[in-house]
């Protein structure tokens, strides 16, 4: 596979989205519209996008916490053998928002399944293909759900709503991930300014495919 696959992570309310938009458009500038695909998780295709919208409805206050990660997990299988497997032979630059990492921070930890129980899980879904570079957008917990009261109220799901003690969780997770993982992830201040995030992730990948930027 010739492409490049790129995921980002982070706690809720660390800014992915805007980081996103502006990579996105900054590598489509020089690779071509359709050397980007810039896709998330859950979703990226009309399957996966159905078991998002079942996973995120507020409505399911009542699911089970198995339920939860063996969905995110399905979905995850749809997205990699419907978009992803096929821009990596194209030789694509894949954007992934959140992968399985999340899983790990938010079902593993959050949840309260077991880390290694939802790596076991994702790995019967990703059959081995993980990202090459993983961007951990870090953030205080508390930061983060202010950003998300303050500018996506209106668009606030299931796993948002959830108390403060979980997001710890997760966003301890995701730390110790990355210490784990130093290879692979590399962590970036989402405190910090927007025009810095964007400018230190931008860094970053370059530091790890220098034909970028």
């Amino acid at each position: 596979m010739d492409g490049k696959f790129i995921s980002f992570e982070g706690p809720d309310g660390a800014g992915k989205t805007s980081v996103m938009r502006q990579i996105t458009a900054d590598l489509q500038k020089q690779l071509g519209l359709d050397g980007v695909l810039y896709t998330r998780e859950p979703g990226g295709n009309h399957i996966a996008e159905q078991i998002r919208d079942v996973l995120f409805d507020a409505r399911n206050i009542d699911m089970d916490s198995r339920t939860e990660a063996l969905l995110f997990a399905a979905a995850r299988r749809q997205h990699l053998v419907a978009d992803i497997m096929p821009a990596l032979k194209s030789g694509k630059v894949i954007l992934c928002d959140r992968y399985v990492d999340s899983s790990i921070a938010y079902q593993g930890a959050g949840r309260g399944l077991g880390e290694d129980n939802i790596w076991r899980i994702n790995q019967f879904a990703i059959d081995g293909l993980m990202p090459e570079l993983t961007i951990y957008l870090d953030i205080d917990s508390e930061l983060g759900l202010k950003r998300i009261a303050q500018n996506r109220a209106d668009q606030v799901n299931r796993l948002d709503e959830e108390a403060l003690s979980f997001h710890r969780k997760v966003r301890s997770a995701y730390q110790k991930l990355a210490r784990q993982n130093p290879d692979r992830i590399v962590t970036i201040d989402a405190s910090q300014p927007l025009t810095q995030v964007i400018s230190a992730t931008r860094l970053a990948i370059h530091q790890r495919f220098e034909q970028l930027f």
